[in-house]
């Protein structure tokens, strides 16, 4: 019954759409549920500790994904040697390193320095896929990344202080994130989705547990019931379907458009903030619905844009 409820989900956004467009749209759903990841991620730090919640919802993740392809008969996409090693390397970039980076940089700079230099994520994204593989942008379409990051510096410039290591730590997760997207990329053009998914929370949950037991953190059976269910929405949902949607997603435009297209997911943060945690929107992250849905306009016009499949 879900699976045909997601299909008809995913048929009822993208039908009669072209390649483009629904990935446009599939990059949108992300975002949009990826916009939900803090507000779900905060409340379930009532109990427990950050690297802890993590490999929880990521093993969430890999349990459900597993029985997924166990399901759809593609436990056999496994054994696809060159798709594997693609799909290990997106993991130790994004889904290992990625994190540890990020989460070492939070230990030594603020909250919103993070936010804002991850933001270059978009940046280096251009730089790799247009500069270094070729793959073609408008101007229109490079103007639209340009509003889109406008738009999240707005509603975290308030929070902005002087440079730190952290900082650095931060870039560094920034600038190896397109890399990992690349190969994700790759290996979604020999094996499904749910492949992809299953296989790296397979191998980050083992290695962020490893990783929390070295720096001493600890668990227990209570804590982990309080914060059951958000670890399941973290896990199925946030850490599952989304990041579903995100590779279906740059499988149809590039990754570049796509970093840009889910920049619009912090405004969405900021409404499910106000309506789960009461957190009311500030003057500055008002002000930045505009520059946002702009870049959303120029980034979703087709117009002679064409994406070079590089295997």
């Amino acid at each position: 019954l879900w699976r045909k409820v997601i299909y008809w989900i995913y048929n009822f956004f993208t039908m009669k759409l072209s390649i483009e467009r629904q990935g446009e749209v599939v990059v949108f759903l992300a975002a949009l549920l990826w916009g939900l990841s803090p507000v779900i991620i905060i409340l379930s730090y009532s109990s427990l500790l950050p690297l802890t919640s993590l490999y929880l919802s990521t093993l969430l993740a890999a349990v459900f994904f597993g029985v997924v392809v166990l399901a759809k008969n593609k436990l056999v996409e496994i054994k696809d040697k060159e798709a594997l090693k693609d799909i290990v390397k997106g993991t130790i970039i994004i889904g290992i390193f990625y994190y540890i980076l990020f989460f070492f940089g939070l230990k030594y700079t603020s909250a919103g320095n993070a936010a804002i230099i991850a933001l270059t994520e978009t940046f280096f994204s251009y730089l790799f896929f247009n500069l270094w593989k070729k793959e073609h942008i408008s101007w229109g379409h490079l103007a639209g990344c340009v509003l889109m990051l406008l738009g999240a510096l707005i509603v975290l410039l308030p929070n902005f202080s002087k440079f730190q290591w952290g900082d650095v730590l931060v870039l560094a997760a920034a600038f190896i994130a397109p890399l990992g997207n690349f190969y994700q990329r790759r290996a979604r053009r020999r094996v499904s989705s749910e492949t992809i998914v299953f296989v790296r929370s397979v191998i980050a949950a083992l290695a962020i547990f490893v990783i929390s037991i070295l720096i001493g953190e600890r668990t227990s059976g209570p804590d982990i019931s309080k914060s059951v269910w958000f670890l399941l929405i973290n896990g199925i949902i946030l850490f599952g379907v989304s990041k579903i949607l995100w590779l279906e997603g740059i499988h149809r435009i590039n990754v570049a458009k796509s970093s840009a297209l889910s920049a619009v997911s912090p405004l969405f943060t900021l409404i499910f903030a106000w309506l789960i945690l009461k957190q009311f929107p500030t003057l500055w992250q008002m002000l930045s619905i505009l520059p946002m849905f702009a870049g959303m306009f120029l980034l979703s016009r087709n117009g002679r844009t064409e994406v070079i499949q590089k295997l």
